[in-house]
């Protein structure tokens, strides 16, 4: 039992005061609470977490952290909810006073915010060391209605948490099967999780943190990369062509110009629909730059395309493609579906092109409407692809984890058809 490595509590920015208050939990389960606590109930319980269908489990030590710091009661009920009144409209206030940039006020609120705290927190009878808590590690595979997490103590301790809980592990074990599954439909190629666009930002860093743990190469964000310390990777938005009148290649050069050294230079291609043609430009403009002479008639560019291409600055390390949907790039001749949107004519016709002009490192990253599905399409035919962005359809999947009380003072007490399952896979949490 236990030897598992987990999150420090203290990363996961807990709001401790609103947890341990119920601001984020049902209303029934606050009621519970309150019947324990007026029967002044002592008895045990047996807790367990599973998940619907067969998952990549994450989400676990958040759902630790949060039993760490908020499992527990105050000693004064009433009390603690006049003074977390009081917080709340004192952090109203603070917020007000920020967004005007009110000095004198914010420190005020903030005194004031510390020591409401001070008091809530001495009111504050925590109930971790009553409890015995078992989970499996962030990232392990499991089948659908394993246990995952389990809980054996007093409910009027954790009562107020099931929401939060069943929560903060749902989300990033979606977000972690979706991206096990496009991982290991890259066949060791890498995945590029992009996914931060299309979600509200709160859930970036628990997104990353899943999407990371299941296999993920690089996420986009500084707060998807936040729980781990990694840096955040990026390459050139559509964004910055426009606000170069469309010129990918000039939108190139200052990128190159202006980015730390030691980055790897990614150019966006597709802007004029010509993925070959504009990657082309951007050679022939380094080309040019290095050698001082124009034109650059194709023997030249043919001579000096192989040293525009690698790592860090002045260098080409890869190419991405983003074609629309909609569109089909300007090389493609095929019709019908399979041919819009980056397909696999564009990327086989550049990868013999590229190779022709001598660029065989030069790195092909695709994106634009990647799922599991079309990446193992990919695969399957052998599509010259070196790495995957992919964004929307990793938020697309689902899973619910469910709780239930299995045991009453160490027998089994459970549901018509939620009996306790094996509990042999855990870890105690120490």
């Amino acid at each position: 039992m236990g030897g598992i490595q987990r999150i420090e509590p203290s990363v996961f920015k807990i709001p401790t005061d609103k947890l341990r208050a119920g601001y984020y939990t049902d209303r029934y389960f606050l009621r519970t609470r309150d019947v324990l606590r007026f029967v002044n109930y002592h008895h045990q319980v047996g807790y367990q977490f599973f998940p619907r269908e067969d998952a990549v489990i994450c989400g676990l030590d958040e759902a630790i952290a949060i039993l760490k710091t908020c499992s527990g009661e105050y000693r004064d009920p009433r009390l603690a909810q006049k003074w977390y009144r009081q917080l709340r409209e004192v952090q109203w206030n603070l917020q007000r006073a920020g967004y005007r940039q009110l000095k004198t006020k914010i420190m005020k609120w903030e005194k004031q915010r510390a020591q409401i705290r001070e008091r809530l927190n001495l009111l504050w009878r925590n109930g971790w060391e009553k409890l015995k808590v078992y989970a499996l590690a962030d990232g392990t595979r499991v089948k659908r209605h394993e246990a995952v997490l389990a809980i054996v103590g007093n409910p009027r301790y954790f009562a107020h948490l099931e929401t939060p809980i069943l929560g903060v592990i749902a989300r990033p074990t979606a977000t972690a099967t979706a991206v096990s599954e496009v991982v290991e439909a890259a066949q060791g190629k890498q995945v590029l999780f992009f996914s931060a666009r299309f979600d509200h930002y709160w859930v970036q860093t628990a997104d990353g943190y899943a999407a990371l743990k299941a296999g993920a190469f690089g996420v986009s964000t500084e707060a998807n990369a936040d729980y781990w310390g990694v840096e955040s990777m990026g390459t050139i938005p559509h964004f910055l062509i426009g606000c170069f009148g469309g010129d990918t290649v000039q939108s190139f050069l200052n990128f190159d110009k202006y980015m730390p050294a030691d980055m790897n230079r990614i150019a966006l291609v597709d802007w004029d629909n010509d993925c070959i043609g504009t990657t082309a430009k951007i050679i022939a403009r380094m080309i040019e730059e290095k050698i001082n002479k124009t034109p650059i008639t194709e023997e030249i560019f043919l001579r000096y395309a192989p040293q525009m291409i690698g790592s860090g600055k002045g260098k080409l390390w890869g190419v991405r493609f983003d074609t629309a949907g909609g569109l089909r790039d300007r090389s493609v001749t095929s019709h019908g579906k399979s041919s819009y949107g980056v397909c696999p004519e564009l990327v086989k016709k550049a990868r013999r092109e590229f190779d022709r002009w001598g660029c065989r490192n030069l790195t092909i990253v695709v994106s634009g409407g990647f799922d599991a599905v079309k990446i193992r399409r990919f695969e399957r035919t052998k599509v010259p692809v070196d790495a995957y962005g992919v964004g929307s359809s990793l938020l697309r999947r689902k899973i619910d984890i469910t709780a239930d009380i299995v045991e009453y003072e160490g027998r089994n007490c459970a549901k018509v058809g939620r009996q306790k399952v094996d509990w042999s896979r855990l870890s105690r949490v120490r």
